[in-house]
């Protein structure tokens, strides 16, 4: 795993540099990791969702190499960055199916279990994005918490990782993101 953290890194720099090679050779490696985000992600949704985790996949890897001011860091910066492409592209995708549908068909899934209320309900993504937006104003540092915790399935580890912090940091974080979420979507949450 070592290994391949430095080769990602190595290719992230490479990618930064100029280097047009370095993506096709990035792709391979980073390829199944995102798939399995993705995927983990893609069960949450609504049974007959269009977007399949390997379009997602395709659509977060080409958005992110893509950005001719991309600045890479690590691994970890590009996955945290990958949980962000990952949320933009499923809010547009949903945001496209709800306007086809003239407002119906509510795009709905279940928050993870540290974030779902526990009388089971659903939350619509685009009240999620909504909610996260506002926390993000509050406190960016939450929001991206949450966004690597739930669009790219990472551990509170891994989060810290990508993040620079410490994991106590992150869970305190992923605790009061939590709570607030849960206000919020529930509609009690102070505006």
């Amino acid at each position: 795993m070592e290994d391949t953290k430095f080769n990602t890194t190595r290719l992230l720099l490479d990618i930064n540099a100029g280097d047009p090679s370095a993506s096709a050779m990035l792709f391979p490696i980073v390829y199944d990791e995102l798939h399995r985000l993705a995927s983990n992600h893609m069960r949450r949704q609504r049974t007959g969702h269009t977007l399949q985790p390997t379009a997602l996949v395709h659509e977060v890897f080409l958005k992110l190499v893509d950005q001719s001011k991309a600045s890479w860091k690590d691994r970890a910066h590009f996955m945290a960055l990958a949980a962000t492409a990952m949320r933009q592209i499923l809010i547009k995708h949903a945001r496209a199916k709800n306007t086809a549908k003239r407002g119906g068909g509510w795009n709905r899934l279940t928050l993870d279990e540290a974030v779902t209320p526990r009388d089971g309900q659903t939350l619509d993504l685009l009240a999620l994005d909504d909610a996260l937006t506002k926390l993000g104003r509050l406190s960016e540092r939450q929001c991206r918490v949450v966004e690597l915790r739930f669009f790219c399935g990472l551990t509170i580890a891994e989060a810290a990782e990508a993040l620079g912090l410490g994991v106590t940091t992150v869970e305190d974080d992923w605790h009061m993101a939590r709570a607030w979420l849960a206000l919020e979507l529930s509609g009690g949450a102070p505006g």
